[in-house]
């Protein structure tokens, strides 16, 4: 648990200065949990004509569900696969079931209480995580959340990615910071645990941008954050962009020491659901070095050794 340090006593989360998902769900169940990835086949209100077609300029075909084991199959198959996947990397028996791909509250109201359930069904399953938007949460949703919320362990992945207007417009988003506080509120009134998403990297966006959205995010009620690095991947409205005016990836080492910069900012109970991520390899445009994502890691660690810092070190509280 969280406790109070001095400048030279570092917070530790076992072996970690960063208060990590794997820290987290060891505490609250005892042992190793999994993250497997599903694919519902839901759509997208920015990809059904509803909003627009393209989609987000930097979300591929596979609507950031690019890791999802076996998505043409049923829920059960899939969950089968990845569960076989995450077998050869720990024997743990819990799992996390996470609707992963496009808008997971996007569809009627019975559809999604029969595709939550049968995640739910699946041997181990001890919880379920829900990506969305923040357009897509409905009262009637809301009280489905509701329902699931008081029946397992959930959380709700909310895709802010920038405070920056400016950002969510060249991004095609069709949903803003103002959304999202407004989705983020509904679902602190019904105590519902929600994970944030931000993406470091967007083209114009300087570091203290960056550091803005961060800043702006510790303030809030929010239980998790997800921090990813922008992957330009082929075949992406972003990669049009691109091709007609480059813009400049940030370098590894600006990366790390951004991510170091944010955590020192944030809550320390605010749980990091991640610090980086993936890409295909065959669909990655740059930055390449984002594939080494073990070395990425390690060196955000180093960091924070090196600066003897931790997540919360500068964090000033909760305004009101």
């Amino acid at each position: 648990m969280f406790m109070n340090k001095t400048d030279e006593e570092p917070q530790l989360w076992r072996d970690r200065r960063y208060h990590s998902l794997n820290y987290h769900l060891r505490e609250k169940y005892g042992e190793k949990v999994a993250k497997i990835s599903l694919d519902a086949g839901f759509s997208c209100p920015n990809r059904d004509g509803s909003l627009a077609r393209n989609g987000c300029s930097f979300c591929s075909d596979r609507g950031s569900g690019d890791f999802v084991a076996a998505p043409q199959e049923s829920l059960p198959e899939q969950f089968r696969q990845g569960q076989e996947i995450m077998r050869k990397k720990w024997p743990g028996q819990k799992y996390i079931a996470h609707l992963q791909a496009f808008t997971n509250t996007y569809a009627p109201i019975e559809t999604l209480r029969k595709i939550y359930h049968i995640a739910l069904e699946q041997p181990g399953v001890v919880g379920l995580a829900i990506s969305t938007r923040p357009d897509c949460l409905s009262e009637e949703v809301l009280d489905l959340l509701t329902e699931i919320n008081q029946a397992t362990f959930l959380w709700v992945e909310l895709g802010l990615q920038t405070i920056h207007k400016r950002s969510s417009r060249m991004l095609n988003m069709h949903y803003d910071y103002d959304d999202f506080l407004q989705a983020l509120n509904g679902l602190q009134l019904r105590k519902i645990e929600t994970c944030a998403h931000i993406i470091l990297g967007l083209p114009g966006e300087e570091e203290e941008d960056m550091l803005a959205t961060a800043q702006a995010l510790s303030s809030l009620p929010i239980q998790g954050l997800k921090i990813h690095l922008l992957h330009l991947m082929k075949n992406t409205p972003l990669a049009d962009i691109y091709a007609r005016q480059p813009f400049a990836f940030l370098s590894q080492e600006n990366y790390v020491n951004l991510v170091v910069n944010i955590l020192e900012i944030l809550p320390p109970q605010m749980v990091i659901h991640r610090l980086t991520g993936d890409s295909p390899r065959d669909l990655i445009i740059g930055p390449t070095w984002s594939l080494r994502k073990r070395l990425v890691l390690n060196d955000i660690d180093s960091e924070l050794k090196l600066r003897n810092s931790w997540q919360g070190k500068y964090y000033t509280g909760i305004k009101v």
